[in-house]
């Protein structure tokens, strides 16, 4: 094998332009024993074991995030929780509630290279207001999140809370519908979505709320579609096949918004408009600014006091109004009562000779009844006289 490889390379040189030094693209790629090997899985993350890094960390890496104040009590009372989860794990962390952040950082004692990645994962999401015990899930290896920032998608804010809500659904039954499915923790707060399950939901959850958010598609049609993807992994002939055909397609609607209320814009001038008259102009056309300041203020009280007499008069008609007697009605029934009367009146008649009818029928029957009985009684009765006759024969 090694003098055929040899060989490659040296025709391959050869073949190559003078001053370049060429390699063979993929010489590497060969068949491995363990890539057509059933019982390895080759998916599976395997935990780590601390006795693959004996010596440690050589560099001290650390992150800090901040966290709203409203948060601060809540932390305060679950921090001893985290700290102790960290613990195990060999990593320090801080609770700073002067600057408002959590820091976490390796320490001697830290062997897994990663955890401190996770535990970077682990104060965002207490500072989104993910509960403690939810949020130490994420050191296990299987677990991951991502924070979604839904803030900046939609510019009004009364369609952004409007779509959130869409999110949660009634009764937070949307959101559990989509937790089930994806196999995801998710929790809206504020301005972001933080979720937290394996990398396949949590690409099925960013979708959801960003398709949300932009008014793309609804979250139930979402729902649906996953509904229907799950009965179909089901059948493994399908599993080959495009799945197209199964899934619903949704049409938007586009609805018709109302038009702004735009002003008519009126014909264009050269011209300014005229100016208007100040008020000394004003004084000067009904001879006041000619008046002494004693006339001026003489007129100005009469003004108020003849003012003042016209609206006590008026006040006074309006309490007086209440106390008028309404006007009686001396002239006869109007049109509309004797309408409403004669309508009454015919209703009555009406009654009167269906109820007639009606004892008249009754009348009748019974009469027909006596004499159809008197009718059968006579020929029952005649045999019976024609017997005796022939017996006194």
């Amino acid at each position: 094998m090694a003098s055929e490889d040899e060989a490659n390379a040296a025709a391959a040189a050869a073949e190559a332009p003078e001053g370049k030094n060429w390699r063979r693209k993929g010489k590497h790629d060969k068949p491995k024993p363990w890539d057509e090997d059933p019982s390895i899985d080759h998916w599976k993350v395997e935990k780590f074991d601390p006795s693959w890094n004996e010596g440690g960390m050589l560099e001290v890496s650390s992150f800090s995030t901040l966290f709203p104040q409203y948060r601060e009590k809540y932390l305060q009372e679950a921090w001893p929780i985290v700290k102790g989860a960290l613990k195990e794990f060999g990593i320090s962390c801080e609770l700073n509630l002067v600057e408002g952040s959590m820091t976490v950082s390796t320490t001697r004692k830290t062997r897994d290279p990663y955890i401190i990645v996770k535990a970077r994962d682990l104060i965002k999401l207490l500072s989104r207001s993910v509960p403690a015990p939810q949020a130490i899930k994420i050191l296990n290896d299987e677990m991951n999140c991502d924070i979604i920032k839904i803030g900046s998608l939609v510019r009004n804010k009364e369609r952004f809370v409007k779509r959130r809500e869409r999110l949660l659904g009634p009764n937070l039954s949307t959101l559990k519908a989509i937790e089930i499915l994806t196999g995801c923790y998710i929790l809206v707060q504020g301005n972001t979505v933080a979720a937290m399950g394996s990398f396949k939901g949590l690409k099925q959850v960013r979708r959801i709320v960003e398709d949300c958010i932009k008014n793309v598609k609804h979250p139930v049609y979402h729902i649906k579609e996953l509904l229907i993807k799950r009965e179909l992994a089901k059948n493994p002939a399908l599993a080959t096949e495009s799945w197209d055909r199964f899934l619903p397609k949704f049409k938007k609607k586009n609805v018709k918004q109302k038009k702004p209320k735009t002003k008519e814009k009126k014909p264009y001038t050269p011209f300014p408009p005229p100016q208007q008259p100040s008020k000394i102009d004003i004084e000067l056309e009904t001879g006041e600014y000619f008046m002494s300041d004693k006339k001026k203020s003489a007129k100005k009280w009469q003004e108020k006091l003849d003012k003042q007499a016209g609206k006590a008069e008026e006040n006074k008609r309006k309490r007086d109004a209440a106390f008028v007697p309404p006007k009686e009605n001396t002239a006869g029934p109007s049109e509309s009562d004797k309408t409403t009367n004669n309508n009454n009146e015919i209703a009555d008649l009406a009654k009167s000779l269906k109820k007639k009818a009606k004892e008249f029928r009754k009348n009748e029957a019974q009469e027909n009844v006596r004499v159809e009985s008197y009718l059968a009684s006579t020929g029952e009765t005649r045999p019976k006289k024609n017997k005796k006759s022939s017996k006194s024969k």
